[in-house]
């Protein structure tokens, strides 16, 4: 087990450990659902004219069949798992901290969901910007090897700040997303908890 049951019971789970178990569930699942992020990457990003579902699934199959689906899976698994871990498993540890100095209250949830949100746009635009270029690719000619080609390739064209592009938006959109999120969450919680006793 991950995390032990005198742990949970204690309310100590160590830092590594929220942030291995909440990038774990993120990756596995995204690692499932990556054929439909080809898909909906193809379609958003063609410059020519609006292919369909159809069209974007037949040149895929056509070029590199089924493994094409899985086009860009390493930095997709790689972007959620950093994603979810920054979201869930910082948020979960900076509450924990904050809530000695105001309590169980909003401001703790609201806190520590701006602390989430940052580090979760701070690690996670590198990794959306490899996986955009690695599933943009999928159906033609590989421009990348690896993740690491990739990075390499961005950095050597475009600086370090190629690895950062659209980080503005993805942090304010992270902001509104993660405090909306956490600080409903905490909201309903004990509401949920009530109904199950």
């Amino acid at each position: 087990n991950l995390v032990t049951s005198e742990e949970l019971r204690k309310n100590k789970i160590p830092f590594y450990k929220r942030l291995l178990a909440a990038g774990t569930a993120g990756g596995i699942s995204i690692a499932i659902m990556n054929p439909t992020e080809v898909l909906k990457t193809q379609m958003q990003t063609s410059t020519t004219t609006s292919k369909t579902m159809y069209q974007v699934y037949s040149t895929i199959m056509k070029n590199q069949g089924i493994l094409g689906f899985w086009a860009g899976v390493g930095p997709n698994v790689l972007r959620t798992f950093l994603v979810q871990a920054a979201e869930i498993g910082v948020y979960d540890q900076s509450k924990h901290s904050l809530i000695p100095y105001v309590g169980d209250t909003f401001w703790a949830h609201l806190g520590a969901s701006g602390i989430a949100g940052l580090a979760s746009a701070l690690t996670s635009t590198p990794a959306d910007v490899i996986k955009t270029r690695f599933m943009n690719s999928a159906g033609k000619k590989g421009e990348y090897n690896s993740i690491i080609h990739a990075g390499q390739s961005i950095i050597k064209e475009e600086g370090i700040s190629g690895l950062y592009k659209g980080f503005v938006p993805i942090l304010v959109r992270k902001l509104v997303w993660v405090s909306s999120f956490f600080v409903c969450y905490e909201q309903i919680r004990p509401l949920l908890q009530n109904l199950d006793r």
